[in-house]
């Protein structure tokens, strides 16, 4: 099944040289970074987080989505899935995979990686966010592999793969969930500090997760024989639009709570992220983008006859991926260090060697997910013709 990922023609092997040129830059900008440390990176005592935990953050969302086919498919039986579900698992394998590689590149040093494994800390929320991703990446490489090599062999799983596969479904809300109480966890940090943090997680992870799977089955669709099925993405893009809607929903409750109580400590991150405050305003035209595309996004989505028309749904997909990717990373995390306990203010902007690390990681992470999807190709349409 491996050999099919060095296989492929003309296009196939651009797509690759891409990702490895681009990766090839990351790791000069990250040798760079290893010798000389993080004080090149935009990140400061104050703003100890930045963009490369700001994609960590949406990424674990993307990885948690898989559960959205896994679910109709291995508990209700919904066979429009069969095709589709390959793709979440393997979409997640690849999401982990860079979720653990940006922690490893914030942490500047990647001997303080053994630090957490050698010396593990029980009460810290960070051992285990850890520990459910590596499960999770466990889970989903097993359980995609054992599957799809059976499908390849014209068999059926082993069975004690099915305890797995129920197993992946809350495993997967664990991994976001946890993730989320890293933040709120954080008492000192009042924009954090709320109860509905993990329900907003998993809102928008249902919908930036599911949107990413549709565009990456319509690519298929257009670059070769391989349909995941019309019926499946119409699926998926119901699950996006209420999904969306309800994230939406809570970002209102947690401005409503802010601007409504008029307590200054909650409500300085949301003058930041809107107005600016003291005249520090970086991210406020990043933010009101975020907004003007969450709004268009659910009004379009909740309309059928819109979310049906696949050349809107794909643009719509898009609009949905950078509203979260903008809310939940960079915003999210960046806003929760301005102002500082102390009331200080210090702006974060990313440098061109952070970036080139994120390009870089994001390339790897985009390799990986190229050569699994070229093996579930190569295979499922050699099973068509068969």
């Amino acid at each position: 099944m491996l050999q099919e990922a060095f296989r492929g023609g003309r296009r196939y092997w651009i797509l690759v040289g891409i990702w490895a040129v681009l990766l090839l830059v990351g790791l000069i900008a990250y040798s760079r970074q290893l010798s000389e440390g993080l004080h090149i990176t935009g990140m400061s005592r104050d703003v100890t987080w930045g963009l490369y935990i700001s994609q960590f953050t949406f990424l674990v969302g993307v990885a948690a989505s898989a559960v959205m086919v896994v679910l109709p498919y291995y508990l209700h039986n919904y066979k429009a899935f069969g095709k589709m579900v390959i793709l979440g698992e393997f979409l997640a394998v690849s999401a982990v995979l860079m979720c653990m590689l940006f922690i490893f590149v914030d942490l500047g040093q990647p001997m303080r990686v053994m630090n957490v494994i050698l010396h593990p800390t029980p009460s810290s929320v960070m051992f285990w966010d850890m520990l459910v991703l590596t499960g999770y990446l466990v889970l989903n490489l097993v359980i995609g592999a054992l599957t799809f090599e059976a499908e390849r062999k014209g068999g059926v799983p082993p069975k004690w793969i099915k305890p797995l596969i129920y197993l992946s479904i809350p495993w997967a809300v664990s991994i976001h969930t946890v993730t989320a109480f890293l933040y709120s966890g954080l008492e000192a940090r009042p924009f954090w500090l709320t109860a509905i943090l993990a329900p907003r997680f998993l809102a928008s992870a249902f919908a930036s997760g599911p949107s990413l799977l549709i565009l990456l089955a319509l690519i298929l669709r257009n670059v070769s024989r391989f349909d995941p099925g019309k019926q499946a993405i119409e699926k998926l893009s119901t699950i996006v639009a209420y999904a969306m809607a309800i994230n939406l929903f809570f970002v209102l409750v947690e401005l409503f709570t802010g601007l409504y109580s008029d307590m200054p400590h909650h409500l300085h991150h949301f003058e930041y992220l809107f107005v600016g405050l003291h005249g520090h305003a970086a991210l406020v035209p990043w933010m009101w983008a975020s907004a003007l595309l969450t709004v268009a996004c659910v009004v379009l989505l909740l309309v059928p006859k819109v979310r049906r028309q696949e050349k809107f749904l794909g643009i719509l997909c898009v609009g949905v991926i950078v509203a979260i990717w903008i809310e939940k990373g960079m915003a999210m995390v960046v806003t929760g260090f301005i102002p500082s306990p102390l009331g200080k203010i210090t702006e974060y902007r990313p440098t061109a060697p952070e970036i080139a690390i994120t390009v870089g990681v994001y390339a790897l992470g985009f390799l990986v997910l190229t050569m699994l999807y070229k093996m579930v190709v190569s295979i499922r349409e050699r099973l068509e013709v068969t």
